[in-house]
């Protein structure tokens, strides 16, 4: 199989944005004339939401003899925007539009046509009215008003869409605590649990994980044939298993294959970006991930593996005795990971290793910081451990928390915990290689630690079984 090259193209896609709407001509509820609106979509919204820099797809599009089917939903929830034309107050749009304000508290905008106002129940959303001519027709002048006002209205919620302003779901302005499930950022080691496909295809890919077999997963690849009629769970799990079994220039090549629906999705697009890093393709996943983070503001997750990439840099830079360079890759990678904790207080992820990059550069500004971190992100992990769902990632904080705080019969348990929770040989390496970094920077300060030599070493072993 030839993998073809990472193309920049994919990383400028323009944002989705889905049309809810009836489809060919239909009656007018009024008694008019009945309404074409595949015209109305063709002259007025397609071009709009293209000038507004987005890219249209039409919910119609996905529906099978009339049956609202699976992959239709997976596009409806995961497009970062939304127009639903409430015109006829067809059943079908409602039903649509009822599902997208439950789960995306913004960035989706009601239309209808003018003299047909929307029933009472969503009278009240800030809609955009447009005019039909006589005879219920789309004409010219009215055509050009419609793609102009909707093209501003989508450029003004583009501008917003990453704050409070933007919130247009009535179940997340009206109930408080009301939380969005995490559709377009899905942690993922937890999304193989979440998404619900045909269980066949769970198994084949759990065995080729398991056995460490990439030409297996590249089988299964070449079984899926054309990707766009392939569920959203079975193309993660697929990209995520090149990763258990570090086949990073598969998980580019299948990334630039996916559906694009799939592709532009945060939780993707990070994982491309963490591929490319580890392909040493480090320009490209520093130039996906920030603009990530432009697009959708930062983040525990996108800083996390950002970071990282400037952690990678700042060793091969000290390596190769490029000193000044490697203090300045230290201090962005220190920088990112402070961001992404901020950003969120409960993902200990960015949070240790900030405070581990604290600990290795070792003046005292830096050990006065981590000392002021380091009780938050022990708490934070603590948090989550008591929540029950807990992951390899978790045990591994606390034993470099237990590392960090010279607790070394804390440091063995936390160890026996990670081993026990670890999934993917790359974990407990990644694990390793900070403790390394913590031991050695020690020694170079006059501190030699005996124990902290056994955990590397126990670790090490793990992620060579």
């Amino acid at each position: 199989m030839r993998l073809h090259p990472f193309s920049p193209a994919t990383m400028s896609d323009r944002p989705l944005c889905f049309v809810l709407m009836p489809f060919g001509t239909k009656k007018d509820p009024s008694g008019g004339p009945d309404i074409d609106f595949d015209l109305i979509y063709r002259e007025a919204l397609h071009p709009a939401i293209e000038d507004a820099g987005l890219e249209p797809i039409r919910a119609d599009e996905e529906r099978t003899g009339g049956i609202i089917h699976k992959a239709m939903f997976e596009r409806l929830l995961l497009c970062d925007f939304a127009v639903a034309d409430l015109t006829t107050a067809n059943a079908n749009v409602f039903y649509e539009l009822g599902v997208r304000h439950a789960t995306r508290p913004a960035t989706t905008l009601a239309i209808f046509a003018k003299g047909q106002t929307p029933p009472f129940d969503v009278n009240y959303l800030r809609a955009l009215p447009y005019a039909l001519a006589d005879g219920n027709a789309l004409g010219e002048e009215d055509a050009k008003k419609l793609r102009e006002g909707l093209a501003t209205r989508l450029k003004e919620l583009r501008d917003i869409a990453n704050t409070d302003a933007a919130r247009d779901s009535p179940l997340f302005q009206l109930l408080e605590g009301y939380a969005a499930p995490p559709l377009e950022h899905l942690k993922t080691d937890t999304f193989r649990d979440q998404a619900r496909y045909s269980e066949a295809l769970r198994k084949e890919l759990a065995a080729a994980r398991a056995a460490k077999d990439v030409e297996a997963l590249a089988a299964i690849e070449t079984k899926l044939g054309k990707l766009d009629g392939a569920e959203a769970g079975v193309l993660v799990d697929l990209f995520l298993s090149y990763r258990a079994v570090e086949a990073w220039d598969r998980m580019i090549a299948l990334h630039e294959r996916l559906p694009k629906m799939v592709r532009q999705t945060v939780m993707l697009r990070e994982q491309l970006g963490f591929a490319l890093n580890r392909a040493n393709r480090k320009d490209e996943a520093v130039k996906v991930l920030e603009e990530v983070i432009a697009e959708k503001g930062a983040n525990a997750e996108t800083c996390g593996i950002l970071g990282r990439v400037y952690k990678d840099r700042w060793q091969a830079a000290k390596a190769e005795g490029r000193n000044l360079e490697a203090a300045g890759h230290l201090k962005r990678a220190i920088d990112t990971y402070l961001r992404g904790f901020e950003a969120d207080w409960r993902d200990a992820y960015p949070g240790v290793n900030a405070i581990t990059l604290l600990d290795i550069k070792g003046d005292a500004a830096s050990i006065g910081k981590k000392d002021q971190v380091l009780p938050l992100v022990k708490y934070a992990v603590q948090q989550r451990l008591k929540g029950g769902a807990t992951n390899y990632w978790d045990h591994a904080t606390l034993l470099e928390i237990a590392v960090l705080e010279n607790n070394d019969q804390a440091a063995a348990e936390y160890l026996g915990d990670a081993l026990a929770a670890s999934t993917e040989s790359w974990e407990p390496k990644t694990t390793a290689n900070n403790l390394e970094m913590i031991r050695n920077a020690r020694r170079e300060r006059g501190k030699d630690q005996p124990w902290l030599d056994e955990i590397v070493g126990e670790l090490r072993k793990r992620g060579a079984a």
